[in-house]
């Protein structure tokens, strides 16, 4: 399997507001960066929505270290909490929806398909990649004539 690192940072100015996501996927000496923007959004949804498309991103199964800021996701997958909210109908709890269950099910299944591993660093830090993450979600979500969230 290729060996691919995926840094995804999302952005949103207002909760919920205008958002995006940005990406960089690297492999073999190559890098690609990807971002898009939503009018009206959710940092978390912006979160998942990057690490969504570096994944599906990939046209065959890899082996992807993803690193993110977003503890979110980190702890949702590694903890376990995502399948669990699935396997109760996208229930957090018998009261609590869990939010974002259309990008939570797209993620899930990515997750089959690749063997993911994720890195949690701390954002705004000073990390190169997470930061030039955030200056292509920062600008996506900037544009003009952003299209809408289709899952708001």
């Amino acid at each position: 399997m290729k060996k691919i690192k995926a840094y995804t940072d999302g952005a949103c100015s207002g909760n919920p507001g205008p958002g995006g996501y940005g990406v960089i996927l690297k492999y073999n000496g190559h890098q690609k960066e990807l971002s898009a923007g939503y009018s009206n959004t959710t940092n978390n949804r912006m979160e998942l929505l990057g690490v969504i498309v570096a994944l599906e991103t990939l046209k065959e199964p890899c082996d992807v270290t993803v690193v993110t800021d977003s503890q979110y996701i980190v702890n949702a997958v590694q903890k376990g909490w995502a399948r669990k909210w699935r396997s109760m109908g996208w229930m957090r709890n018998k009261k609590d929806p869990a939010l974002n269950p259309d990008l939570w099910e797209k993620l899930l299944k990515l997750l089959e398909k690749h063997n993911v591993t994720f890195e949690w660093v701390r954002g705004h830090n000073g990390h190169p990649e997470n930061e030039r993450c955030d200056e292509l979600a920062v600008k996506a979500a900037s544009m003009p004539n952003l299209k809408p969230d289709p899952g708001r």
